[in-house]
C-alpha cells in the first residue's frame, strides 16, 4: 500500500506530506482545492506523462516521492524489481520522480535511476487509478476480451503462454511466405543482381590477408631504386677492400694475440670475433639480395591494379576483404533460396498449415476457458449491479468465433459485453445503450470483483461517484468500502455517503500565504467528521438538522462496515 506521499512545488502545492493507512481513505474539499492534483502526483509517480506545466510557478523543479509497503506474498512486484536489478528491503518500495523546468524527468526506484518505461511497469503493479475517463475502457469493445481475461487470471495466462509462443512462430512464417511470393519481376531482378555480384566477387579470387601483403610489396616496388642503392652502398661499406670487414678482421687478429697475453681481454676478443662472423653473414646475404634484385614494372602495375580492385569491391560490399567474403556467402544463400523458392515455399506452406492446425487447438482451449469463466463473470456482475440498484439489469458476455482460422494475438474469440438495463428490453452491446451513470456502476462492479484477486497494492478512485445521489450514492459508497477490504483504496469524493464510509478522512483546503495560493491537507478527526459531513450535505450552512443527518450517516456506515467486513 501507499504509506507516505511527499509532494513539493507541484501545481499549487508548495509542500505536502501525507501518511496513508490501509482501508478506505477519502479526500474531500471544495472544487479546485487541489484534490485531483494529489492524484495527478500519484499518477506521475506511477509513470504517467509529465511536463514542466506541473511545476509550481517560480520553482526550478517539482519533486514527488511515494513510499509503498508490499506484502511478501505479492510475488509480481518483487519479481519485477529483481528483473530490473532493484533491491528491496523489508518490503519497501520508494518511487521518486523529479520534473525540471526543461520538462526532463529523473526517475528512481529504491534510489536506482530508471527510465519512465520501467517506472511505469513497476507503478502498474503498485497503483490502479480509476477516474471517470476510464469508463472509456468499457466503451471500447476491443478491450472487453482483455477485461474478461483479467477476470480469469492464471488459467488463461497459462493457456495464453502456449498459444502466444505458437502464434509468434505462425506470424513470422506467414510474413516470410508473403515476402517469398512477392512480384516475380522483383525476384528476377534480385536473382540477376545476386548473380552479378557473386561473379564479380568470385572473379577477384580474394584471400584474407592478401591486401596487407600487397600493400607491403607495393612500398618496396615503388622505392626499388632507393632500396637497391642503400643495399649496395651497405654491402660495399662492409666488403670492399680496406672497408668494414677488413678492419674488423684486423681488430679480431690483434685482440686474439693480446688475449693470449692478458686473459682479461678474452671476453672482449670473443665479442669482436663473433661480430666479425655475424657481419660476414650479413655481407653474404646482402650480396645475394643485390644479385637477385631486378626491377619489374609489370609486377608494380599488377599490384597497383590489384589494390585498386580491392578498393572498388570494398566500396560496394564491405570495409575489408573479410567483410566482402561474408557478404558473398550471404548473397549466395539468398540466391539459393530465390532459385529454389518453389521448393522452399512448398515446405514453408506445409509448416504453416501445421501451425494453423495447432493454433486452432490452442485457440479452442482459450475459448473453452473464456466461455466457462464468462458464466461466473455474468453472475458476479449482475449481483453487483443489483446491489448498485440496477436490479433489472441483465449482463451477458457474448463470445463468438471469427471467420474460420482467423487468428489474432488473443485467439479467434471476439468478446462483447451485452446489457439490458430495463425489464423486457433485449440485450444490446454495452457501448450503445449504457448511460454515464450506468457505466460508472458497471466499472465499479468490475472493480469490486477484480479487487479480490487483482494483487495491486493501492486502488485510487477519482470522483467516480459524480452525478449520482440518494440510494445509488449509498450503494456506491458501500462498494468502494468493500473493495478497500482487499486493497488499500484512496478516493476523492463529493458524496457524504462515501466520506462516511471512510476509515481515514482528509480535508483538502486552499490557503493563501504571502500572496500565494497553496494546497493544505487536514486530517479530519472523529469529532470533526460530523461537521465536515454536515457541510457536504448542506453545501453551505451547517444546521442542527444536517448535523443530525451526518451523525446518522456515520452510525449507518459503521454498521454496514461491520456487516460486510466480518
Amino acid at each position: 500500500m501507499l504509506s507516505e506521499l511527499s509532494i513539493k512545488n507541484f501545481a499549487i502545492i508548495e509542500q505536502l506530506e501525507i501518511a496513508f493507512d490501509d482501508g478506505l481513505t477519502v479526500l474531500t474539499g471544495e472544487t479546485g482545492a487541489g484534490k485531483s492534483i494529489i492524484i495527478d502526483a500519484v499518477q506521475l509517480l506511477a509513470g504517467g506523462r509529465g511536463s514542466q506545466e506541473f511545476i509550481r510557478h517560480g520553482a526550478k523543479k517539482a519533486e514527488l516521492q511515494g513510499l509503498f509497503t508490499i506484502d511478501k506474498n505479492i510475488d509480481s512486484v518483487t519479481q519485477k524489481l529483481t528483473e530490473f536489478g532493484i533491491d528491496t528491503e523489508e518490503g519497501i518500495v520508494i518511487l521518486r520522480r523529479d520534473i525540471s523546468a526543461s520538462g526532463k524527468s529523473v526517475c528512481r526506484v529504491n534510489g536506482k535511476l530508471v527510465t519512465i518505461a520501467i517506472l511505469r511497469e513497476i507503478g502498474a503493479l503498485l497503483i490502479d487509478i480509476h477516474g471517470q475517463h476510464e469508463n472509456q475502457e468499457l466503451m471500447n469493445e476491443k478491450r472487453h476480451i482483455h477485461l474478461l481475461d483479467f477476470f480469469i487470471g492464471e488459467p488463461i495466462e497459462r493457456a495464453m503462454s502456449t498459444y502466444t509462443e505458437l502464434y509468434d512462430k505462425f506470424k513470422k512464417l506467414q510474413q516470410l511466405i508473403a515476402a517469398k511470393t512477392q512480384d516475380e519481376q522483383q525476384i528476377a531482378q534480385k536473382i540477376d543482381l545476386y548473380k552479378f555480384q557473386l561473379e564479380e566477387i568470385d572473379a577477384a579470387n580474394l584471400k584474407v590477408g592478401e591486401e596487407e601483403e600487397l600493400e607491403s610489396e607495393l612500398v618496396k616496388l615503388q622505392h626499388f631504386n632507393r632500396l637497391f642503392d642503400r643495399l649496395n652502398t651497405s654491402y660495399e661499406a662492409l666488403s670492399l677492400e680496406s672497408h668494414g670487414l677488413d678492419w674488423v678482421g684486423n681488430s679480431m687478429s690483434d685482440l686474439e694475440e693480446a688475449a693470449s697475453i692478458d686473459e682479461e681481454l678474452k671476453t672482449m676478443s670473443e665479442t669482436v670475433n663473433s661480430s666479425f662472423y655475424a657481419l660476414q653473414d650479413v655481407s653474404h646475404d646482402l650480396k645475394r639480395m643485390i644479385d637477385g634484385m631486378e626491377f619489374q614494372p609489370d609486377r608494380l602495375e599488377f599490384v597497383e591494379d590489384r589494390l585498386a580492385l580491392f578498393l572498388t569491391l570494398k566500396r560496394k560490399y564491405g570495409k575489408s576483404l573479410e567483410d566482402i567474403l561474408i557478404y558473398r556467402d550471404k548473397i549466395a544463400d539468398a540466391l539459393d533460396q530465390l532459385v529454389n523458392r518453389d521448393e522452399r515455399l512448398h515446405q514453408n506452406q506445409e509448416l504453416l498449415a501445421q501451425y494453423v492446425e495447432d493454433l486452432e487447438i490452442e485457440a479452442n482451449e482459450l475459448s473453452i476457458i473464456r466461455k466457462k469463466a464468462a458464466l461466473s463473470l455474468e453472475k458476479g456482475i449482475e449481483e453487483q449491479l443489483k446491489q448498485l440498484y440496477m436490479e433489472k439489469a441483465t449482463f451477458k458476455v457474448q463470445i463468438h468465433q471469427k471467420q474460420p482460422r482467423q487468428f489474432d494475438a488473443n485467439g479467434f474469440d471476439e468478446v462483447v459485453f451485452m446489457i439490458s438495463t430495463n425489464l423486457g428490453e433485449p440485450l444490446k452491446p454495452l457501448v450503445r445503450v449504457a448511460s454515464g451513470g450506468e457505466l460508472s456502476r458497471m466499472m465499479l462492479a468490475l472493480k469490486t470483483i477484480f479487487s479480490q484477486h487483482q494483487g495491486v497494492t493501492s486502488i485510487i478512485f477519482d470522483e467516480v461517484d459524480t452525478g449520482v445521489s440518494g440510494r445509488v450514492a449509498q450503494s456506491i459508497a458501500e462498494k468502494i468500502s468493500m473493495i478497500s477490504s482487499h486493497s488499500q483504496v484512496l478516493c476523492i469524493s463529493h458524496l457524504p455517503q462515501v466520506a462516511a464510509m471512510a476509515d481515514h478522512h482528509y480535508l483538502i483546503k486552499k490557503e493563501v500565504h504571502d500572496g500565494r495560493t497553496t494546497t493544505a491537507i487536514h486530517d479530519v478527526m472523529k469529532t470533526e467528521r460530523t461537521e465536515e459531513l454536515s457541510r457536504m450535505l448542506s453545501g453551505a450552512e451547517i444546521t442542527t438538522l444536517t448535523l443530525q443527518h451526518a451523525e446518522e450517516l456515520l452510525l449507518l456506515a459503521d454498521q454496514r462496515k461491520q456487516e460486510f467486513r466480518k
